[in-house]
C-alpha cells in the first residue's frame, strides 16, 4: 500500500499493528471464553493466534509449539489405534457411506 518513502508509512505500520492486535486479541479472548461456554473454543484460540501471528513473533512461536504437540498427539493416537486393532484381531468395517 505505502512504500517506505511515503510520509505516512510509519503511521500505517503502527495502525496496522494495532488493528491486528485488537482483532486477534479479541478473537483469542472469545476463544478462551468459549472454552467454558458453548462454542468452538479451541478453534477460536487457534484463529486468534493465527491473526496475531501475522504481526507478532510470540504468536508464531506459540502456533509452532501447538502444531508440534498436535502432531505428537496424532501420532500417539494412531499408534494406540493400531495397537488396539492388532490386539482385537478383528478388522473394523469401513464407515457407512453418506
Amino acid at each position: 500500500m505505502f512504500d517506505d518513502k511515503h510520509p505516512l508509512f510509519g503511521t500505517y505500520k503502527v495502525a496496522k499493528r494495532i488493528a491486528i492486535g485488537v482483532v486477534g486479541g479479541t478473537v483469542l479472548a472469545l476463544g478462551i471464553v468459549m472454552m467454558v461456554t458453548p462454542g468452538p473454543g479451541i478453534a477460536g484460540i487457534l484463529a486468534g493466534l493465527g491473526i496475531l501471528a501475522i504481526e507478532f513473533a510470540w504468536a508464531r512461536s506459540w502456533l509452532k509449539k501447538i502444531k508440534v504437540k498436535a502432531q505428537n498427539m496424532a501420532t500417539q493416537f494412531q499408534a494406540r489405534d493400531a495397537g488396539n486393532k492388532a490386539v482385537s484381531g478383528k478388522n473394523l468395517p469401513p464407515p457407512p457411506a453418506s
